[in-house]
C-alpha cells in the first residue's frame, strides 16, 4: 500500500484530517488506518459539548474571552498564541460542522444552543443533548465516505518509519489476517487519541485508549511534551469510572456531601459546581478524605451528583444518555435519586510535541487531537475544548499534510523495518508466558491511581515508581498465549499494554521532576505554583532505551501569569 497522506486513527481528529485532505486534494491518495471501525472511535464517548464564542446566548462573549478562559484554566502553562488560534478558529469550524449536517441542539430562535461549562466566563458550549461526540463522529465519517477516503479498518500500527529527517511510512499489522505490511507514505498524521488507560480500572477512557501513536512517536525519537499533566474528570460513575458529562452540572446539577451540603461553595464560591475540572476533582477528593463522603461495600469513596431537582422532562431532553448510563452501571435512576460519583482519569494534556501547524521534528510526520501537544491546554483543559481541539487541529494537520505531499515524493527505503517488527512479534509468540496480562494491567492501574492520582507527594511517588519498576520486570515475562493468526485479540492487548507501560514511565519520571502544584498536577508536599522554577514544558525523549527529560519555554506573550481564582 502507498498513500500520499496516511492518517492513523479514525476519531474526530483523524476524520477531520482525512476530510480536509480528500476535499482539497482529489488527485492525492488519502487513507485512514484504524484499529477499530471508525464509528467505534472514542470521540463517540464525548458527551457535553464543544466550545465556540458564537454569542448565541451571551452577546458579550468573544474569541478573546474564550482564549483568556482557556489560558487561565491552563494555570498559565498553555502556549498563549496557540490557545488564541484555537479560540479564533472555533466559530468557523462549528459553522462548518453545522453545514455538514451535525444535529446540534437549538434555541427557540433556531440558533445553535449553548450551555455553561466549567471555568468559562460565558455560556459558549454548543451541544447535541449529551451525545455531542457521537453525532460529530458519525457526521465526519459520512463526509469522508462522500469524498472517497480509503479506510484501512482493523489494522494496528506497529511503528513509524523514517530516515532521521523524513517520514518513509509505517509498519502495521492486519488484525483480520495476521499479516504485517510496510505502508509507504509521503506524509503521516498521528491521530490515535489519548492514553488514560494507563490508569486501568480508574478511567473514563475506552479500552483502546492506549496511546499507540504517542508511544510510536516516542520510539521514533519524537519528543513528548508535558506528560505529567493528566486530567481527572470530577464526575465518573463510582464503580466503572464511566463519564458523567460536565453538562449535568451545566444544566444545574449539584454536588453534595454526606451532610447534604453543596460543598463547592467552600472551594469555588463564584463558580460552584462549574469551577475548572482540576479544582472540582480536588474538592471531591478532599471531602472524601475528610470523612464527608460515602464509602461503598468495596471501600470506594464517593459523593453525590444530584439531578433530581431538574425534573423528569429536562433530564430526558438534555441528559438522556447520562440517565441511561446511571441506570445501566449503577442501578440508579437520576430522576429519582442522586448519582454516586468520584473523579476518573480522563484526558491527557501532554502528548506528541508539535507546533501550531501540527508539525513534529521529523518532516512529514504530523499529529492532531489528544495524541498531540501544541500546547493549548497547559496544566488543565477546560471542558468543551477537547472536541474543539480535535477539529481545529485535525483540519490544520490535513492542510499541512497535503502541502507536504504535493511538494515531496516518496522517501526511499524503510521496508527493512518490517523484518525487525516481524521478529519482535514472533518473539511474543515463541516465549513462554509466566504472568497474567490481566493481573499486571490491573496492578498498573492501582499503582497509577494510588501514587499518581488527583493528589501526589514525593515520598509516595518514589514508592510507586519502585513498584512500577518491579512490574516492568514482570511484564517482560508476558507472551501471547493464543497462537492463531486471525483476530488475535490476545496479541493486540499485549501490544497495547506495552505502549501504556512506555508512556506510564514517562508520566512517572516527569511527575517526579515537577516540584510544584499547577492545574491538574497537585502535590501535597509542594502545594504552591512556582512560576520562577517550573513555568516550563517538560520534554521527554527516548535515548538508548532510557527516558531523558529536558525543558522548553512557555509562550506567555499575551497575558502575565496571575493567581487563578474562581
Amino acid at each position: 500500500m502507498k498513500f500520499d497522506v496516511l492518517i492513523v486513527g479514525a476519531g474526530g481528529a483523524g476524520l477531520y484530517s482525512a476530510l480536509e485532505a480528500a476535499k482539497n486534494a482529489k488527485d492525492l491518495k488519502v487513507g485512514v488506518l484504524t484499529k477499530v471501525y471508525p464509528t467505534r472511535s472514542h470521540t463517540g464517548a464525548a458527551q457535553g459539548g464543544i466550545n465556540a464564542a458564537l454569542a448565541n446566548i451571551d452577546p458579550m462573549d468573544s474569541p478573546e474571552a474564550h482564549a483568556f478562559d482557556t489560558i487561565k484554566g491552563s494555570d498559565y502553562l498553555a502556549d498563549q498564541k496557540a490557545s488564541k488560534f484555537l479560540c479564533e478558529k472555533a466559530p468557523e469550524v462549528i459553522r462548518e460542522l453545522e453545514h455538514m449536517g451535525t444535529p446540534f441542539s437549538r434555541l427557540n430562535n433556531g440558533k445553535i444552543a449553548q450551555r455553561p461549562f466549567g471555568g468559562a466566563s460565558h455560556d459558549r458550549t454548543c451541544f447535541s443533548a449529551d451525545k455531542m461526540g457521537h453525532v460529530m463522529l458519525h457526521t465526519l465519517f459520512e463526509q469522508c465516505l462522500r469524498y472517497d477516503v480509503e479506510f484501512i479498518n482493523e489494522w494496528f500500527m506497529l511503528n513509524l518509519v523514517h530516515n532521521g529527517e523524513r517520514v518513509q511510512g509505517v509498519t502495521a499489522y492486519d488484525i483480520k489476517t495476521g499479516k504485517t505490511e510496510f505502508i509507504q507514505a509521503k506524509s503521516v498524521i498521528l491521530a490515535t487519541g489519548g492514553h488514560a488507560r494507563i490508569y486501568w480500572g480508574y478511567t473514563s477512557n475506552a479500552l483502546g485508549c492506549t496511546g499507540d501513536g504517542t508511544a510510536a512517536a516516542l520510539r521514533a525519537g519524537i519528543p513528548l511534551k508535558d506528560m505529567e499533566f493528566l486530567q481527572f474528570h470530577p464526575t465518573g460513575l463510582r464503580r466503572s469510572g464511566v463519564l458523567v458529562t460536565e453538562g449535568a452540572r451545566g444544566e444545574g446539577g449539584w454536588l453534595l456531601n454526606n451532610k447534604g451540603e453543596r460543598f463547592m461553595e467552600k472551594y469555588a464560591p463564584s463558580k460552584m459546581e462549574l469551577g475548572p475540572r482540576d479544582l472540582v476533582s480536588r474538592s471531591i477528593v478532599t471531602e472524601i478524605r475528610e470523612g464527608r463522603g460515602w464509602k461503598d461495600a468495596e471501600g470506594r469513596g464517593y459523593v453525590h451528583l444530584d439531578l433530581t431537582h431538574l425534573g423528569e422532562e429536562k433530564i430526558k431532553q438534555k441528559l438522556p444518555q447520562i440517565r441511561e448510563l446511571a441506570i445501566d452501571f449503577e442501578g440508579i435512576d437520576p430522576i429519582k435519586e442522586p448519582i454516586p460519583i468520584k473523579p476518573t482519569a480522563h484526558y491527557a494534556m501532554g502528548g506528541i510535541d508539535t507546533n501550531v501547524k501540527c508539525e513534529t521534528v521529523i518532516k512529514g510526520i504530523y499529529a492532531a487531537g489528544e495524541t498531540q501537544c501544541v500546547n493549548v491546554h497547559g496544566a488543565n483543559r477546560l471542558g468543551g475544548n477537547s472536541l474543539l481541539d480535535i477539529v481545529v487541529f485535525g483540519r490544520v494537520a490535513g492542510e499541512e499534510a497535503i502541502k507536504f505531499a504535493r511538494e515531496n515524493d516518496f522517501a526511499n527505503g524503510g521496508e527493512e523495518k518490517l523484518a525487525d517488527d516481524n521478529a519482535f512479534l514472533q518473539s511474543l509468540f515463541d516465549k513462554e508466558n509466566t504472568e497474567s496480562l490481566a493481573d499486571i494491567r490491573d496492578e498498573l492501574g492501582h499503582i497509577m491511581y494510588n501514587y499518581f492520582g488527583v493528589f501526589k507527594n514525593g515520598k509516595e511517588m518514589e514508592e510507586g515508581y519502585q513498584k512500577f519498576l518491579k512490574l516492568k520486570e514482570r511484564s517482560k515475562n508476558l507472551a501471547v498465549q493464543d497462537k492463531s493468526k486471525i483476530f488475535n485479540t490476545d496479541l493486540i492487548s499485549l501490544l497495547e499494554f506495552n505502549n501504556i507501560m512506555e508512556l506510564a514511565e514517562v508520566l512517572i519520571l516527569t511527575s517526579l521532576e515537577r516540584k510544584e502544584s499547577r492545574g491538574s498536577f497537585s502535590r501535597d508536599d509542594y502545594p504552591v505554583r512556582d512560576d520562577e522554577n517550573y513555568l516550563y514544558h517538560s520534554m521527554a525523549t527516548l535515548e538508548n532505551g532510557e527516558v531523558k527529560i529536558n525543558k522548553s519555554e512557555v509562550d506567555i506573550s499575551l497575558y502575565e501569569p496571575a493567581e487563578r481564582k474562581y
